[in-house]
């Protein structure tokens, strides 16, 4: 007698209920739903591993090892020496210098570029869509402006002999400019030769170009918020800064996060403007770029004491924003 339950309809065997699970599905070309992402991240993944992973093994490499003229040319392979490259410039007061002036370079600029660039994207939007569009494809040019083209323009600017900075203070009455900077003439004044007063000069190019990208970026965020938000604290009697504090910033809480940690990396890693306002000559002025640069191409070039100065500066730069994307995720948390 035949079992009924075994057997299909056309005389086949019939699987038992539950004995097989059903194929994930398949796209045309053959492969699982859930691998198309991972698969068109392959190509960006490939550029990434090109042109920044193999760069960077590449110099952890080189910063333990002895690369001079003879090694670049080919003549002699470089040489192995551990960690001598490391222990050559820790030593060196040139080094904690530059390591000093790298900090307080980005703790300064890093939270003036926020505040300015978040107080010009709430007065974007605030205005209408016309005057937003204005503003906005003015602060973009200082933003578009190179690197060196920005450190050429502050340069002039602050220029000892022809700089318009010098001729707009002594403008100025004498008792106000006397009152304000115990001085009255401003003739010749070079601002480019000491430390102080060339990173005060930097950080006003840096912020000057950095703003804009915050700004439109903050911009950006807003337009998600729902206006009734808005409305509703407004009804409620709520100041601008109350509002600010209890609905904008939490809301673009992430948008803040992206722009500090870029913000970080990139005032980390200045150099062309620096370049061009102090050039190599003042090493008081160095920080850690430009000490890696000067190590590695001065003469004669030491490539591997410049790669071990920024292996040292990559490594500052990973923890201090693993540390500061920990923080925002505990944030989160509570």
């Amino acid at each position: 007698m035949t079992n009924t339950s075994t057997l299909s309809r056309g005389g086949g065997r019939s699987s038992a209920p539950g004995s097989h699970r059903p194929r994930p599905p398949r796209k045309a070309s053959g492969l699982p739903a859930w691998s198309i992402p991972y698969v068109l991240l392959i190509p960006g993944l490939l550029v990434i591993g090109a042109l920044l992973l193999y760069p960077l093994i590449q110099m952890a490499i080189m910063a333990f090892q002895k690369v001079g003229l003879v090694q670049i040319s080919g003549k002699k392979p470089a040489t192995w020496v551990g960690f001598d490259n490391f222990t050559g410039f820790v030593d060196n007061d040139i080094f904690w210098s530059s390591l000093r002036n790298t900090v307080v370079f980005a703790v300064i600029a890093v939270p003036l570029t926020l505040v300015l660039g978040t107080a010009v994207g709430v007065l974007l939007h605030r205005l209408g869509k016309k005057m937003s569009l204005f503003v906005i494809i003015g602060i973009m040019f200082a933003w578009a402006v190179p690197p060196v083209a920005q450190g050429v323009i502050w340069r002039w600017l602050f220029d000892a002999e022809a700089g318009i900075v010098n001729w707009a203070l002594n403008l100025l009455p004498d008792w106000l400019s006397t009152a304000l900077f115990s001085r009255a003439d401003w003739t010749g004044e070079p601002w480019l030769n000491d430390a102080w007063s060339i990173y005060m000069v930097l950080i006003i190019c840096v912020v000057w170009a950095g703003f804009p990208f915050v700004a439109v970026s903050v911009l950006a965020g807003l337009k998600g918020v729902p206006a009734e938000l808005y409305e509703a604290a407004k009804v409620d009697g709520a100041a601008p800064w109350r509002t600010f504090w209890r609905i904008t910033f939490p809301l673009l809480k992430p948008v803040f996060a992206v722009l500090t940690v870029l913000s970080i990396i990139w005032d980390f890693k200045v150099f062309s403007q620096l370049y061009v306002l102090a050039g190599t000559s003042n090493r008081e002025a160095y920080n850690l770029s430009m000490y890696a640069v000067t190590e590695a191409f001065k003469a004669p070039p030491k490539m591997g004491s410049g790669a071990a100065i920024a292996l040292v500066l990559t490594v500052i730069l990973l923890i201090v924003t693993a540390a500061y994307i920990r923080q925002m995720f505990k944030q989160e948390d509570t």
